[in-house]
């Protein structure tokens, strides 16, 4: 029988106990022979300085790779796997319960929100899911994990909102749109270009002073600058709703095709020998009652070259005391501010 380990017939001795049969204890001719005393680290095939010097280990390269073990592409030692990113043009997520409520305040368009089951309804819960409601958004309520999953290891305090991706009009159609508003409005169009603008929080202002001035259209190029997120169109105070935004995939390009078409374009730059009082000197007579285009750079390079160079001039803002520059956001909302003005008069 298995597990039996007498003889077929044979007889237990009187005394003795049933059980396994006694091993050599690593001793007579099964003993286990010794690995000697351990190896330096470099010596050592799995240890990391072993991976990491491949020139000081006695082994060959190939048996060096071969024991080290693999890891995913793109990742680092001791570092988790990167994060799924959003694409910065597609559907985004608001996390949190002050961002939430804040977005449905500023009206941002939204097409669900999820709410964890079993968290702690608070006001801003409360507001949130009213707000929602009112406006037609999906309430969802769901598991927790749904919502771990769609933060991706971000905070977000049992509340998110879905936002769909921002619809930018091409520069031909963004053109015709402002010269449409400006018409009913009996101006020449205004427009505002951004050459690089990377906050989103400056990319609100931007809008909510176009907004605020009488800009009639914000163009934004298609590299190295931010989009509508949502944090801009929090920012924008829901200005982001009421003025048209195009995107250009050349931004000096489609500069220079507006400048064929009768529009003048003025940079914003600090380093400019005119100020924005002599606008008239540099861009030609009138200009702010024009059909113009504002330019302003990005916080820290300012204007590009091929941009600089293809505007048909720049101005600074005169400015007292020591301080080197203006937030992009505030240059371009005095500006805006100048240009009202001289337009009311």
């Amino acid at each position: 029988m298995a597990g039996n380990s007498r003889r077929p017939g044979a007889r237990r001795k009187p005394g003795t106990k049933k059980g396994p049969t006694k091993g050599s204890g690593g001793k007579g001719k099964r003993s286990l022979e010794g690995k000697g005393p351990t190896p330096p680290a470099d010596k050592r095939p799995n240890h990391k300085s072993y991976r990491s010097d491949g020139a000081s280990s006695s082994a060959s390269p190939a048996r060096a790779s071969a024991s080290a073990p693999r890891r995913p592409a793109g990742e680092d030692r001791g570092r988790r796997p990167s994060s799924r990113r959003e694409d910065p043009d597609g559907p985004q997520t608001v996390l949190g319960r002050n961002p939430v409520v804040e977005s449905l305040r500023a009206h941002i368009p939204a097409t669900a929100l999820h709410v964890a089951q079993g968290i702690e309804v608070d006001d801003r819960v409360r507001e949130s899911i009213r707000s929602a409601s009112e406006r037609g958004i999906s309430v969802l309520e769901v598991p927790r994990v749904d919502i771990d999953r769609m933060a991706d290891g971000a905070v977000h305090q049992g509340l998110a909102l879905t936002v769909p991706a921002f619809e930018y009009l091409h520069p031909d159609d963004l053109l015709e749109e402002a010269r449409q508003r400006a018409h009913l409005a009996r101006v020449e169009p205004l427009l505002v270009a951004l050459d690089g603008v990377t906050d989103p929080r400056n990319l609100g202002a931007v809008l909510r002073s176009a907004a605020a001035f009488g800009a009639h259209g914000v163009l934004l190029p298609l590299r190295r600058s931010v989009g509508v997120t949502p944090v801009a169109w929090r920012t924008s105070a829901g200005a982001a709703a009421r003025i048209a935004v195009g995107r250009a995939t050349n931004l000096s390009r489609t500069l220079g095709a507006w400048l064929d078409e009768g529009l003048v374009a003025v940079g914003l730059d600090g380093e400019a020998p005119a100020d924005i009082d002599h606008l008239d000197d540099v861009a030609g007579p009138d200009a702010a009652r024009g059909p113009l285009v504002l330019v302003v750079g990005s916080e820290g390079k300012g204007l590009s070259r091929l941009v600089r160079e293809t505007c048909t001039g720049s101005v600074s803002i005169p400015m007292a005391g020591d301080v080197e520059s203006l937030n992009a956001s505030v240059a371009a909302g005095v500006a805006l501010a100048d240009v009202a003005r001289r337009r009311r008069a």
